[in-house]
């Protein structure tokens, strides 16, 4: 199979890791990177040799099959947009967008063109949560009936050197940190029905306490403390918090756990691509450890691979926009329920991505 050659928007931090792993994943092949600020796009292509285009020279290049959006996550719609426009596939760090009307507006237009939507997160590819799907499958825990979810945190200020964002639209710990989380639920479980959530904003500045702004202060735009409960289907219920305002917890971190008719199921980080993976039943005395049943834990690019096989045969995609946008209308859904008190009925229908073969994906040493 021919690589996927794919070009770059967005040239920060996050996009080393996919750099790094493009050596290692032969199903693409990252050619060209771009960024409004051009110093940076530079440096990443004398890093990582790849060519440095302007944006709008990327999206007309014949060279650029598809675009990888690293922007920020108020710029994702319009990115994608002219990626799609251009009749480039798309891949996009999450979110899919920003509000829903966004989300349909790029996985419709994609379909109308003939194009693919792949978006992050792609950790629920991984050797971890493809082990705990195992799991359920085999039954070892009976028949799913809850879960929990708990990420917590003092807040991005205190170590990023520019936080802005994740206070900013598009931010708040529910689209930042629920993404991983939510669609790791779904992926096990299935497509979730409706969002009963409630969310604070205790503060509406937070001040930098580290790095070359510490001292400033940050407006806060969106809800900084979000929970929820969430019905899945199969009479599956799921407790979700994740927080921007919590400065220490005794919950073990993540906390992160499905419950069945006979047995508990603690499911691994799902910002990472492997393991550990425990169940304890009924009889059990302690927790035992699941032996991975599959290979992939290198890290960011699984998604990209998943993208490129759609694109070139006819490979059931995963990480698809179809799954990005469900996850972003329950996300949203917990906002929009805290707002009207009452339960948020979800507008997106999904099938629920298949498991992986074991040796997903090929690799290159």
């Amino acid at each position: 199979m021919d690589p996927l050659s794919v070009g770059l928007v967005g040239c920060g931090n996050i996009s080393e890791r996919y750099l790094d792993h493009d050596a290692h994943l032969d199903a693409f092949d990252i050619v060209a990177c771009a960024d409004l600020d051009t110093e940076r796009a530079e440096e990443k292509s004398e890093s990582f040799g790849v060519e440095a285009l302007g944006v709008e020279e990327l999206m007309e290049s014949d060279d650029v099959e598809a675009v990888l959006n690293l922007t920020p996550p108020f710029a994702h719609h319009d990115v994608l947009m002219q990626a799609l426009e251009a009749g480039k596939h798309v891949y996009t760090e999450k979110p899919l967008a920003t509000d829903t009307d966004d989300a349909a507006e790029i996985v419709e237009t994609a379909a109308e063109r003939g194009l693919l939507v792949g978006a992050a997160p792609d950790t629920f590819m991984g050797a971890g949560l493809q082990t705990a799907r195992s799991v359920i499958e085999a039954g070892r825990i009976g028949e799913p009936v809850g879960a929990t979810a708990i990420w917590t945190s003092p807040g991005h200020e205190h170590w990023h050197p520019d936080p802005d964002l994740f206070y900013a639209e598009g931010g708040g710990p529910g689209l930042d940190m629920g993404p991983y989380y939510v669609t790791a639920l779904v992926a096990l479980l299935g497509p979730a029905n409706r969002v009963a959530g409630t969310v604070g904003q205790p503060h509406a500045e937070r001040e930098i306490t580290s790095g070359y702004r510490q001292g400033e202060s940050v407006d806060v735009e969106v809800p900084t403390h979000e929970s929820a409960v969430v019905d899945f289907g199969e009479g599956v219920t799921a407790n979700l918090l994740f927080s921007f305002d919590v400065a220490g917890s005794t919950f073990p971190m993540p906390a992160f756990e499905i419950y069945g008719t006979e047995g508990t199921l603690a499911l691994p980080d799902p910002n990472h691509f492997e393991g550990p993976v425990r169940v304890r039943s009924r009889t059990d005395d302690d927790w035992g450890e699941v032996p991975l049943t599959h290979d992939y834990t290198t890290g960011r690019g699984a998604g990209l691979v998943d993208l490129a096989y759609a694109v070139r045969s006819d490979w059931d995609q995963r990480a698809s926009g179809e799954l990005a946008r469900h996850v972003l209308d329950i996300l949203l859904g917990i906002r929009s329920s805290s707002e009207e008190s009452a339960y948020a009925g979800l507008e997106t229908e999904l099938d629920r991505p298949a498991p992986l073969p074991d040796s997903f994906p090929e690799r290159t040493e």
